[in-house]
């Protein structure tokens, strides 16, 4: 069995907001044994919003002015603060962007980064969010799997042409085009349907519950999918979190686990280095 690689969840938030922040968060997972960060998404927050999402199964409880940067502007300063570091965002509400505006960012901070983005996308939740954007909430579902093909479209093709139910263009350039020749999309979910459009369409599959019978389950769901669409489950890349000690993370590698995040418990910058020590000599070190 292969030894997991470790990231740190919940970045480009709260405290790490900021540029003395971003850069702590990036040098010191870095120095402590991690090789990727993973900033969430929303843009906006509507009042209420912590009861609300732990009534829905939850377990983040933030303010309403809680700071949660773009995930690809962070990760751009990241990426110049951090020479080594893997960059995802978990998960972008894919459906709340356009497309085609974001294969050039996305593709514009792998070039920068020298090819270390992976992009991580979800269906979005948040009827406000959907609401402030102006895209119905009831498309969310066929907007995300459309973007998926748009992106791959604009970031393979010369020219590319695309004629979908919301995005349609012909004969048009992309530029610049991302150093691997295309960008790897994780699909975030935590349902068997998540599950299932994670294998047809996607390179890995970051589910956000912890329980590892539950992961376990899902994880076999996207695995058949990816076979029924005549792809190599194998190649799926599964990402999951959970761990608190290296038992917890050995449970996760039996179940196909390769990569394994967690979120810090630091404040802020002045007791980021323990927080950060403490999880690589209790979950990394032991597991060689």
């Amino acid at each position: 069995m292969s030894r997991p690689t470790f990231g740190v969840f919940y970045a480009g938030a709260g405290a790490w907001v900021t540029a003395e922040g971003a850069r702590a968060l990036a040098q010191g997972a870095e120095e402590h044994g991690f090789s990727a960060l993973w900033a969430i998404d929303h843009a906006v927050l509507p009042t209420g919003f912590a009861p609300r999402y732990q009534e829905a199964g939850g377990a983040w409880a933030v303010p309403d002015d809680y700071p949660i940067a773009d995930p690809l502007t962070w990760l751009a300063f990241v990426a110049a603060a951090s020479p080594t570091l893997r960059l995802g965002t978990a998960v972008m509400a894919a459906p709340t962007r356009s497309p085609v505006v974001l294969a050039k960012q996305a593709a514009t901070l792998d070039v920068l980064a020298g090819g270390r983005l992976t992009l991580g996308l979800g269906s979005g939740w948040l009827p406000e969010e959907f609401e402030a954007v102006g895209v119905p909430i009831e498309e969310r579902m066929p907007r995300l799997e459309e973007a998926v093909a748009v992106l791959r479209t604009l970031w393979r093709e010369p020219v590319a042409s695309f004629d979908g139910r919301f995005t349609r263009f012909k004969d048009v350039v992309s530029s610049p085009k991302p150093p691997r020749g295309t960008i790897p999309i994780v699909m975030g979910g935590r349902t068997p349907a998540g599950a299932r459009r994670a294998g047809r369409l996607a390179d890995g599959f970051f589910p956000t519950g912890r329980d590892p019978a539950e992961l376990g389950e899902l994880f076999a769901v996207a695995r058949a999918a990816a076979e029924d669409a005549g792809r190599d489950p194998a190649a799926l890349e599964l990402i999951a979190g959970g761990a608190r000690d290296a038992a917890g993370a050995e449970a996760l590698l039996q179940l196909g686990v390769t990569h394994i995040v967690t979120s810090t418990r630091a404040a802020g910058p002045a007791d980021l280095p323990a927080s950060l020590e403490a999880y690589r000599t209790k979950v990394i070190a032991p597991l060689g």
